[in-house]
């Protein structure tokens, strides 16, 4: 047998639907006026850093020719202008031993005019220069046998940190 709702039902069931209402529209109007999101305005960390790294292409087979076409490269292609800001020498750019003061120094065959004139080009392009370093006794690449020495920042921290400084460099991948 059907049953029509009686009065009282129908007066319940229209309060449900109204109470429900009232809910979703709270809902909506609540996420929708919410207050921004604050933040420092100190202009670090706007958005993500972007840039290129050589790794990701080229793994150890780089040297200053490639590094100097890819920040070209970033320019011409307009990749700078939309945000992308960093060029990373990944792995593999250094001597594979330290100079007899214990400071890092490029690799005089793949980075025959130094690691600071290369820093100075990416920074004429209008680029940040970021560089590689381990904290370990070797790289990664090192661990894994695919590049020669033991460069890495194990015992070495400050001393690096006080080099990449003197190089101008802005980014520190530092591999763990």
């Amino acid at each position: 047998m059907i049953r029509s709702l009686t009065s009282p039902r129908r007066g319940r069931f229209a309060a449900l639907l109204a109470a429900a209402a009232l809910v979703l529209a709270g809902t909506v109007a609540a996420t929708t006026t919410a207050p921004p999101a604050e933040a420092l305005d100190n202009g670090v960390a706007r958005t993500p850093p972007m840039g290129w790294n050589s790794w990701n292409t080229f793994g150890c087979n780089i040297n200053e020719a490639l590094i100097r076409q890819m920040a070209d490269a970033m320019v011409s292609s307009g990749m700078r202008d939309a945000g992308y800001q960093y060029v990373v020498v990944d792995d593999c750019w250094m001597n594979p031993n330290r100079d007899s003061a214990g400071n890092l120094q490029g690799d005089p065959g793949r980075f025959p005019s130094g690691m600071k004139a290369l820093g100075d080009y990416i920074h004429g392009k209008g680029l940040k220069f970021g560089i590689y370093q381990a904290p370990l006794a070797e790289t990664c690449a090192q661990y894994f046998d695919s590049y020669p020495g033991s460069t890495g920042a194990l015992g070495h921290e400050e001393q690096d940190a006080r080099q990449f400084a003197a190089w101008g460099v802005d980014f520190l991948k530092y591999d763990w």
